[in-house]
């Protein structure tokens, strides 16, 4: 997809993205929580502790919350949270994945389906849309950490599969490469900004209509405000106009 912006190409990834910064701490320290649950609540020792911590600084979520989170994980009456993929379509036939975290599907399954209907989508079986994305590891970093071609080499020497430079380095890499290719990456250039696994769309969705793409982003935004909705992706590819009255200049 050369020659497109990141935003145009893939996904609307949780982040920095304009959203309370109280509940990116929610959510974040959740995470925090189930890693340290389903291991060890040791980050040197539990890989996706040390992520979801790796993660979490990055957002600048205070030290204070992070223990407190770690600790959360061995109490008696802590909740059992789950992981749950939700697939479906929006408007124009844009493949939406959503994932959520949550400790009640019965709470969060309605929810989501009320979310897709609302905006013109449907929700569908796990597997309907998936097939058409990639279950990839992602790892970003600031432009300003290195050259395009500098990162470029390091990626290719640590085993990730490609990496492009467009708003911030981010290196893709196979989920089981993951730990390795970051590990590797970060003796070079110091701690990613982020490192995680994400749904990298191989079946793009044309989308010149602004309209519906303005549906398409309400969807996105409704779902990702749900306590247990942890990411949203989609294959959507707004062409240039769009993407541009998406992103009107700053005043």
């Amino acid at each position: 997809m050369a020659g497109h912006s990141q935003y145009k190409n893939i996904m609307f990834r949780k982040g920095k993205q304009d959203k309370m910064r109280s509940k990116i701490f929610s959510k974040l320290a959740r995470e925090i929580t189930v890693a340290a649950k389903a291991g060890v609540p040791d980050p040197s020792s539990n890989a996706r502790l040390r992520l979801a911590i790796q993660n979490a600084r990055a957002e600048n979520l205070p030290k204070d919350n992070i223990e407190r989170a770690i600790k959360k994980a061995s109490g008696a009456d802590g909740a059992n949270f789950e992981n749950i993929r939700y697939e479906g379509y929006g408007p124009a036939g844009v493949a939406v994945i959503v994932e959520a975290l949550t400790d009640n599907r019965a709470r969060t399954a309605p929810v989501v389906r009320a979310a897709f209907a609302k905006f013109g989508g449907n929700l569908g079986e796990t597997g309907s849309v998936s097939f058409m994305f990639h279950h990839v590891g992602e790892i970003i970093y600031p432009l300003s950490k290195a050259s395009a071609d500098a990162v470029m080499e390091a990626a290719i020497d640590a085993g990730a599969d490609d990496a492009t430079s467009d708003g911030h380095h981010s290196i893709i890499c196979s989920f089981e490469a993951l730990h390795e290719v970051s590990s590797a990456l970060a003796t070079k250039f110091g701690e990613a900004e982020s490192v995680k696994m994400i749904w990298q769309p191989s079946v793009m969705a044309p989308m010149n209509d602004f309209d519906k793409a303005e549906t398409l982003m309400r969807l996105v935004d409704t779902l990702d405000e749900d306590d247990d909705v942890q990411n949203v992706f989609i294959n959507a590819e707004f062409s240039d106009d769009v993407a541009a009255k998406l992103n009107p200049p700053e005043e």
